[in-house]
């Protein structure tokens, strides 16, 4: 995490300014251990696996559920007009 030791804080790697400086008080930082990692954007795109059977099964599920709940609600509404 990085540490800024004139504003005597933590600051959040995204925070911190390309060369290293603390964006409030403009004074280099401590770098921390997050600031060594590269970031998402910098890394190569990794494979996702099949998408697992209970979100499949789960998706499956919400899509009868909210069906029926349309037909139980056009079925309400026609019955109070």
């Amino acid at each position: 995490m990085p540490w800024c030791p004139a504003c005597d804080r933590f600051l959040s790697p995204p925070t911190v300014r390309a060369d290293g400086t603390c964006p409030t008080c403009g004074r280099p930082v401590e770098a921390g251990r997050d600031l060594d990692r590269p970031r998402p954007a910098e890394t190569e795109d990794e494979e996702t696996g099949p998408i697992p059977f209970h979100l499949k099964a789960l998706g499956v599920a919400l899509v009868v559920y909210l069906g029926w709940r349309f037909v139980q609600g056009v079925g309400w509404v026609i019955q109070h007009l």
